[in-house]
């Protein structure tokens, strides 16, 4: 999904575009994605200004809000076939997390323009028929087929002209005039700039103090009836740090996911957990909406990146000028390289902006430890 958003943008401004994949385009971790378009991240807007001050927290999440805007337009504009819906989200109250910091964190968002309103208890049982403390209910957000969204755009890219080759780069060498890819079957690409989209499978020259591995299962139920589901298919997270994700799809499945662990990042170890896992996800469910059977029609897992601030790493990797670093990270990966594909067409224009330094991958470690 990543260096599909970043070839259709470039693409479309008449970039000469090559695509290296070693895998089926959308068949690496975008095929495993939840696809919920968020502009809430993983760091609540309070975690974030105790980290770096309110001003600078404020807009990051301005920020991503745009940038769910912007994806959607992008989606509209270009009639990208993906089932993509403007959804709403429900934020709820979780764990150590009650009424008081969510009503907290409501009014953060209010002083920094963001959209939303703090739903009490009874508020919340009445209008969604959820049994929790409190919740932020809020507009701006999507969802949608990721598989279909990524082949979408990367029949985009090869309409303005770019190339998909079936690869592996396997060495950069940046000591010239520009980029020599080399390829494991015997070819090389030179390229005036690179840009890096390879998951949480990063090349040994690109390190971050900030970055780690986690894994995450999930589940999709059979189709419900309309009755069965929760009013409007709001797109459903937890306050909580282990927290769960939730959302409904065209045909009424409920998709739940969570249960994350970043001591399990080996593919084996993770999907021999997927029955337990499963369970776990199945009474989570049971918990959060008893309208639905809990049953699990597909369960599938995926082992991706996180920061300890919650936010991508993105920019130009240190050292190595022409080579861009596009790694959407968390659970906004979606959101966050849409991001990542502006910010690196404004930087290879020579159109670096101050607020690139928030995303930048040496950045500073955040003032409060994860």
């Amino acid at each position: 999904m990543t260096g599909a958003l970043v070839a259709e943008h470039l693409a479309a401004q008449d970039h000469e575009v090559c695509i290296i994949d070693r895998q089926r385009p959308g068949f690496g971790s975008t095929a495993a994605s939840t696809s919920m378009l968020m502009w809430e991240i993983d760091r609540s807007l309070g975690d974030l200004t105790a980290m770096y001050g309110f001003e600078r927290a404020a807009n990051i999440y301005r920020r991503s809000f745009a940038a769910v805007s912007g994806l959607a337009e992008l989606v509209n504009t270009r009639r990208l076939a993906c089932g993509l819906r403007h959804r709403r989200s429900l934020y709820l109250a979780a764990g150590e997390i009650g009424a008081r910091e969510l009503q907290a964190e409501h009014d953060l968002r209010v002083r920094a323009g963001l959209p939303g309103e703090y739903l009490d208890h009874l508020t919340l049982l009445e209008q969604f028929g959820l049994y929790r403390e409190a919740a932020i209910h809020s507009i701006g957000s999507a969802d949608a087929d990721p598989l279909l969204l990524c082949q979408a755009l990367l029949d985009a890219a090869v309409g303005y002209g770019a190339v998909i080759y079936d690869a592996n780069a396997e060495n950069y060498d940046n000591s010239g005039q520009g980029v020599v890819v080399e390829l494991d079957n015997g070819h090389v690409i030179e390229a005036g700039q690179v840009v890096l989209a390879t998951g949480y499978v990063m090349p040994d020259f690109v390190t971050s103090d900030l970055h780690k591995l986690s894994s995450s299962w999930a589940i999709a139920t059979p189709p419900q009836s309309p009755a069965a589901l929760w009013r409007d298919g709001a797109l459903i997270w937890e306050a909580s740090e282990n927290y769960c994700y939730a959302r409904t799809t065209r045909d009424g499945r409920i998709i739940i996911g969570g249960e994350d662990d970043d001591r399990v990042t080996e593919p084996e170890e993770r999907d021999r957990l997927m029955p337990a896992k499963a369970d776990a996800l199945l009474h989570r469910l049971n918990g959060l909406w008893s309208h639905v059977d809990p049953v699990a029609e597909f369960v599938w897992s995926g082992t991706f990146g996180t920061t300890t601030d919650g936010l991508p790493l993105i920019g130009r990797v240190p050292g190595h000028p022409r080579i861009h670093a596009a790694y959407g990270y968390g659970g906004n990966g979606i959101t966050y390289s849409y991001l990542a594909s502006r910010m690196i067409a404004a930087s290879i224009a020579g159109n670096n902006q101050p607020w690139f330094d928030d995303f930048a991958i040496d950045r500073d470690a955040p003032k409060v430890a994860a």
